[in-house]
């Protein structure tokens, strides 16, 4: 008796060891997703139709977690990410257009990404054109820093700072917790233009195509294989299923409570945190743009990240955040291109910030089932392995792709007929 359990201990200790060995990708994606413009996307919602779409939030975490599953099976099982596998099932030319299709979307992400910070860090009286250089030095450094658990773990934990910041935001606006939960499951749809348009929107921040790509870059950086696929689906089902639109549930709560219920107007999540202080109180205000500081850093270190990863896959180049600079030069200077151009774009005087960071949202909602559809006829390849999507996920993913599509389907219709 006392062998059989001295033996047990070791091996679940050794358990407990792998799993959080592997644990990281699927909370940082997860994490990640909850960017500024995501913020921007979840504070209109709530201030615009109170808990009118909470019903999303919850539909997308299932249906995030799918598409997580299948992409993080497909670096499981490949070694490569998406950039790569497509190139190599596709060739050079669909892989080029999806290339192209990224980085259109991941731009104006990113540009949201410096213009969350600008605005939030206003409220405390910096500049934007500080806050910009400052921003993008931090995040180059961190990203360049050549160790992969370091970057990870520091995403984690940024992650979990904003979601406690939430958490307390929506607590202090004194919701009332039981429409919340009840809108959770019951539809309330407003068939207008407005309405589909931030519905799109907040699948678009919820379930974005450098997501899709960026869990599967992450597995494979981090040197996963097919031995660790019960790990994952640990690690994804927790930070795409419960964390990611648990803390988007708290900021629609948040703003629902209180500028919904006055009557307010907000065209940023910065005014959001201003418009907290009257009803929640100082403290309120801070959490709020604290949390929006601290998610915009973390979308800066993840959009350009997955721009970079996928390009680099795309064409063959050396790619991961455990290289030094000399070993993937290309990857690095991408990266900081990216990250250079868009912080140096939203200094112009004049631009529409808002616009940029909200349409941005759009714009990842409309070309999610482009990158989709390519995961998915990939997603039950023969030499996939044991890792191929079985008969229950399959069906899903592509049940989750039609949907999506048929929403931005609806969306184009609905801006092509008069109002």
């Amino acid at each position: 008796m006392t062998s059989t359990v001295s033996a047990g201990a070791p091996r679940r200790r050794w358990r407990l060891r792998t799993f959080l060995l592997v644990l990281g990708p699927g909370l940082v994606t997860g994490f990640a997703d909850n960017d500024a413009p995501g913020i921007t996307t979840y504070s209109l919602a709530g201030a615009q139709f109170g808990y009118g779409l909470m019903w999303v939030l919850f539909v997308t975490a299932i249906a995030l977690t799918i598409t997580q599953e299948v992409g993080a099976r497909l670096g499981l099982a490949t070694g490569q990410g998406l950039g790569g596998v497509v190139r190599e099932r596709f060739g050079i030319r669909w892989t080029a257009f999806l290339v192209l299709v990224m980085l259109v979307a991941n731009f104006g992400t990113t540009l949201g990404e410096f213009a969350g910070i600008a605005a939030a860090l206003a409220l405390f009286g910096v500049p934007p054109q500080l806050s910009a250089v400052l921003s993008a030095a931090i995040v180059v450094a961190i990203l360049a820093g050549g160790s992969f658990g370091r970057v990870q773990y520091l995403f984690v934990g940024i992650g979990a700072l904003v979601s406690l910041a939430y958490a307390a935001s929506a607590y202090l606006a004194h919701p009332n917790w039981a429409h919340a939960a009840t809108s959770l499951v019951v539809p309330e749809v407003s068939l207008t233009s407005a309405y589909l348009l931030t519905l799109v929107g907040v699948v678009g921040t919820t379930i974005t195509p450098w997501g899709q790509a960026l869990i599967q870059s992450y597995m494979v950086d981090k040197g996963l294989g097919p031995r660790q696929i019960w790990p994952v689906r640990i690690d994804i089902a927790l930070g795409s299923g419960l964390f990611t639109n648990l803390v988007a549930a708290f900021i629609v709560i948040a703003c629902a409570a209180t500028i919904f219920q006055s009557g307010g107007r907000i065209n940023d999540a910065a005014d959001a945190a201003q418009a907290l202080g009257p009803f929640a109180g100082p403290s309120a205000t801070l959490l709020f743009a604290a949390g929006l500081v601290a998610a915009a850093l973390l979308g800066l270190g993840n959009v350009p990240l997955s721009s970079a990863y996928f390009a680099c896959e795309a064409f063959g180049w050396e790619s991961g955040v455990h290289f030094r600079w000399r070993e993937a030069p290309v990857f690095y200077g991408l990266l900081t291109f990216f990250i250079g151009l868009s912080a140096l774009i939203t200094v112009i005087p004049g631009l529409p910030l808002l616009e940029i960071m909200f349409l941005s949202q759009v714009v990842n909602g409309l070309l999610l089932p482009i990158i989709l559809i390519f995961v998915m006829r990939i997603a039950r390849e023969p030499n996939l392995g044991a890792l191929k999507s079985g008969p229950i996920l399959y069906p899903l993913g592509w049940l989750v792709t039609g949907l999506i599509s048929l929403m931005s389907i609806a969306f184009v219709i609905s801006l092509l007929l008069p109002s």
